[in-house]
């Protein structure tokens, strides 16, 4: 059996939906600024045990538009295999994954906030019993010059990408969606004005 075939096994022998916590997807395009405002948010809730921000694994080393733990290829596959991922997926030559442990985290009704893939919200929605969407975008213009001041080797072009990325956003269905432009301290007191007004967070 495949590793592949092995961790989408594991994903779905769950019998119930994990809760009562909620998973707070953040997605959009490349370069719309996601990281950047789940960190200022991550500030802003400095001190909250109540909410989560974790550190996703990614087989690309960190770099300083993004923080995440590098595991080699080989070595994802096995702990995708070995089901330490909660959410994984693979997306522009590399693999992403969301670790296991946020699943006790939302079982002990924390919130979980992630920068994830819009691919894998019609599969989270299935496996969680509360999950909020936050859709980040920006113009393509503004997407197009961010992009190309941090184009790392092994990505797909950047047109590419946000032709990919606006067919993706057509038919995702947003709870919220914040258009990120301007100054990042505004598009992210948004995020956590959002979040407080939708109840994601208990204050």
């Amino acid at each position: 059996m495949s590793w592949i075939a092995r961790a989408f096994r594991l994903l779905t022998a769950r019998s119930r939906l994990v809760g009562p916590g909620r998973l707070v997807l953040v997605v959009g395009p490349s370069g719309a600024g996601k990281d950047t405002l789940i960190a200022r948010a991550r500030a802003a809730c400095h001190g909250d045990a109540t909410v989560v921000f974790p550190t996703r694994v990614i087989t690309r080393p960190p770099s300083i538009f993004e923080d995440n733990e590098f595991m080699p290829p080989s070595a994802f596959e096995q702990a995708a295999a070995n089901g330490a991922f909660a959410v994984w997926w693979s997306a522009h030559g590399h693999m992403y994954g969301i670790p296991l442990a946020v699943d006790f985290d939302i079982e002990a009704g924390r919130t979980v906030v992630c920068n994830v893939s819009r691919t894998v919200v019609a599969a989270v929605r299935e496996r969680y019993a509360n999950v909020v969407t936050v859709l980040v975008t920006a113009p393509r213009e503004v997407l197009g010059s961010r992009l190309a001041s941090r184009e790392r080797a092994g990505d797909a072009g950047i047109a590419d990408r946000m032709n990919r990325a606006a067919l993706a956003d057509g038919k995702l269905r947003p709870d919220v969606i914040i258009n990120n432009v301007g100054a990042p301290e505004t598009a992210a007191r948004k995020l956590v004005d959002t979040l407080y007004a939708t109840g994601v967070f208990a204050g």
